[in-house]
């Protein structure tokens, strides 16, 4: 078998144990009896297992490249004004600690391949996965491998991992007691979708604002979107059967097409109905009203992603590290 270009499980039966612990050695982590680990590493020299990234582990070397996974939907990546604002702070804090990225658009359905093929194959020195949905694929992988990797976005199902996110509770119990605030009592929301912990998050928060004031929560005024103008747009048709005053959109792109909605059922912005979006999003201080928004910091959170990842890939903590950065409101026209 010498040569043969084998994978962890196959290293793992010769050795007889499990892939984790085969993981372990090649990553020259603790927690591995010595004569375990000196019957894997035998296995390894016998069988000629030498694949590149291995073996600069085993040496001790990095490759200094990091690997950015964004599991999505690739016509969403590049209408979301999300994804540039954070690759440009991920992009940026990686070349000034002297790191190359490797972007990688991986749908949901080719997400076991990919890893075999790219995370296992070219082994990164480390991974950051943007807004990982809660059957993502990849990140129980990397827990397994132990790889250092970083999520954009607290993971809903998974809690014991390193993550950056903004205070997307925070910042939707904001907006809405801003509208509040503004007088308005019958305040609508457009969510994002359950399998996001954003989407999670912002209806967390404008459930907690409304309970905050004494407001009876309305089930019919709370629909769901999936971060798009358009599902903002037929959101919001569906919203004003029931004629709120106010309507608090999970998304500046959402906001957009609610207030399409709004101006093509001959309503007024913000006289009949408020709006209040999240993301600061570039177009929204230029609609027609502008738009309030909670502003997220999307730079710097690719940026501490990446601060975050390098402590992982040079401190090697054990414990995850997380960091939350604050949402700030914006108010424009729209709301009042």
């Amino acid at each position: 078998m010498a040569g043969k270009n084998l994978t962890l499980e196959e290293i793992a039966t010769l050795s007889g144990v499990s892939r984790s612990t085969v993981s372990r050695v090649i990553n020259n982590r603790p927690n591995v009896k010595d004569e375990v680990r000196e019957r894997v590493q035998k296995i390894i020299e016998e069988v000629g297992y030498r694949p590149h990234g291995a073996a600069r582990r085993l040496a001790g070397d990095r490759s200094y490249t990091l690997s950015i996974i964004i599991p999505y939907d690739v016509q969403a990546i590049f209408s979301e004004p999300f994804f540039p604002a954070v690759l440009t702070g991920i992009t940026q804090t990686a070349e000034q600690n002297d790191y190359y990225v490797m972007l990688s658009m991986v749908e949901r359905s080719r997400e076991e391949d990919f890893y075999r093929r790219v995370v296992r194959g070219q082994m990164p020195d480390g991974v950051i996965v943007l807004s990982a949905k809660a059957d993502n694929k990849i990140v129980p992988r990397l827990i397994e491998d132990e790889i250092p990797f970083v999520v954009i976005g607290r993971h809903l199902y998974i809690p014991d991992i390193s993550y950056a996110d903004v205070d997307n509770i925070g910042g939707a119990r904001t907006a809405v007691r801003h509208l509040l605030e503004r007088g308005r009592k019958k305040i609508a929301t457009i969510t994002g979708p359950n399998s996001m912990v954003a989407g999670v998050d912002r209806r967390e928060g404008y459930l907690s604002a409304l309970d905050e004031a004494g407001i009876e929560i309305r089930p019919e005024l709370i629909v769901q979107g999936d971060f798009t103008r358009e599902s903002g747009y037929f959101s919001m048709q569906q919203l004003l059967s029931c004629q709120p005053d106010a309507v608090f959109a999970a998304s500046d792109l959402m906001a957009l097409g609610a207030m399409s909605a709004i101006r093509t059922a001959n309503l007024r912005i913000p006289d009949d109905v408020a709006v209040v979006g999240f993301d600061d999003a570039p177009v929204a201080a230029y609609t027609d009203p502008p738009l309030t928004t909670m502003k997220q910091p999307s730079k710097e959170l690719g940026a501490t992603a990446v601060d975050v990842l390098l402590r992982l890939i040079t401190e090697g903590q054990e414990k995850p590290l997380s960091t939350i950065l604050p949402a700030e409101l914006v108010i424009r026209s729209s709301s009042g």
